[in-house]
């Protein structure tokens, strides 16, 4: 966890800013502009925009409610925005795409991890049956071989995990088949809901590194969906706190957990557990709101 903690000191060094702010002057690989959605009478994600720049790492965080999950999902396309806008690469990604090319474009543009890799991979397949599935729907035109080892290799399996069943796997390994899997299509954007939250916190500083490694290397943008504030601090540039489907509060990720300018956002960092901690008054401070 060192190399991450050396990544958070010099994010608090940088200067404050929001996201739009902070990536002023970069690309902006994801673009997320008054995205509405409501179940019945409940809005569930209310006016949120945000904007991602290419390589950057941005984290959307609140309780469990907040519409932070249901966001992902409208950027992933799983599910379908009342009103607004997703931009990927300068692509407009509201409406629907006709045509199997056109989806399997899309859907490579933007690929989402899971909280829980057992739910998200086929029991009955291997770890090399799954990813050549994958590199085949996408790439027909490629030998998957070469690609399915350099996969495992980077996310720090091994040939040796190619022929085993999820269920032969630890859920640290479960994780790194998913997310090479989703790295198998060469997205622009990585999704992750949740995508450490399961796991021990020791599995979870190594799939935290890998991670921090992967998009080094490759300056692919992420979005992390927690409602984990290390994580936060750990592997965001930027932060959007949500609540009950809006955004409270966006900023970069150093300044808004060392001064944060809403009472929600304080409260979500006086909810986290330390001497002298009181769930009482974190109760009443609850109530408050």
């Amino acid at each position: 966890m060192a190399e991450l903690a050396e990544s958070a000191e010099s994010a608090e060094s940088a200067e404050s800013a929001g996201p739009a702010e902070s990536a002023a002057h970069a690309e902006a690989v994801l673009e997320v502009a008054g995205l509405c959605r409501s179940y019945g009478g409940t809005r569930a994600v209310d006016d949120v925009s945000f904007r991602l720049p290419a390589g950057g790492s941005l984290g959307i965080v609140g309780e469990s409610g907040s519409g932070k999950t249901t966001t992902a999902r409208i950027v992933v396309g799983l599910e379908r925005a009342d009103a607004g806008r997703v931009v990927v690469g300068g692509t407009e990604r509201t409406g629907r795409v006709r045509g199997r090319a056109a989806r399997l474009a899309r859907a490579r543009e933007v690929q989402m991890v899971f909280q829980d890799p057992y739910q998200s991979l086929d029991p009955r397949i291997t770890v090399a049956a799954a990813l050549r599935e994958t590199l085949r729907l996408h790439f027909p035109d490629r030998d998957p071989a070469r690609r399915l080892t350099e996969l495992l290799d980077q996310v720090g399996l091994g040939t040796h995990a190619a022929d085993a069943l999820p269920r032969q796997l630890s859920g640290g390994q479960r994780q790194r088949v998913a997310i090479a899997r989703a790295l198998a299509v060469e997205p622009a954007v990585l999704v992750l809901d949740e995508a450490v939250a399961a796991l021990d916190v020791s599995v979870q500083a190594q799939i935290l590194n890998l991670l921090a490694d992967i998009r080094r290397e490759q300056r692919i943008g992420y979005l992390f969906i927690t409602h984990d504030l290390g994580v936060v601090r750990c592997v965001t540039d930027d932060v959007v706190v949500m609540r009950r489907g809006a955004i409270v509060e966006s900023g970069s990720t150093a300044r808004i957990l060392a001064q944060p300018g809403h009472p929600y956002t304080r409260l979500l960092l006086d909810s986290v557990p330390r001497p002298g901690w009181d769930p009482h008054a974190i109760a009443a401070a609850r109530r408050s709101l």
